[in-house]
């Protein structure tokens, strides 16, 4: 499907049926229902779902805590990755962010999910140290950094 349609919405009660179901064939640890229902309305919060031909393909949240982004979760369906989708998401995250007053952001990555580690080191975002066992399964957190969000404004 071409990518003309995809748009943004900023996370609503009637995005969660179909977020819960893409977040539970995404991970291994996922967030829970009440994890999603905090970020409803959370006034630090920016959570943003990425729809294509009326279907959530994709969403992405982050926090703006006085002048940083604290990116919190992203997620690609697995048949809609390496389509841009990705990309396109962050973009729009970090956009809004600046919007909120954010001049950088930061986010973990798994050590082992080299494809999202690409996409942000493509992005601007550079390794700036490592959370040991931090996800539940005890895999290593990649802790980036994107000092400079002007490109975003």
């Amino acid at each position: 499907m071409k990518l003309k349609s995809l748009r943004f919405e900023t996370l609503a009660e009637g995005h969660l049926p179909q977020v819960l179901a893409l977040e539970q064939r995404s991970h291994l640890s996922p967030w829970s229902e009440a994890s999603f229902r905090m970020e409803l309305g959370h006034p630090a919060g920016i959570f943003l779902v990425a729809i294509l031909g009326g279907e959530i393909v994709g969403y992405a949240g982050c926090w703006v805590l006085v002048d940083e982004a604290h990116v919190t979760n992203v997620v690609v369906a697995e048949e809609h990755r390496r389509e841009g989708i990705g990309l396109r998401l962050m973009k729009e995250l970090l956009h809004r962010a600046v919007e909120r007053g954010a001049i950088c952001a930061t986010l973990e990555v798994r050590a082992g999910n080299t494809a999202a580690a690409t996409l942000y080191e493509g992005m601007g975002f550079v390794s700036a140290g490592l959370r040991k066992r931090y996800y539940p399964d005890k895999e290593d957190a990649v802790i980036m950094w994107l000092h400079d969000l002007a490109p975003y404004a």
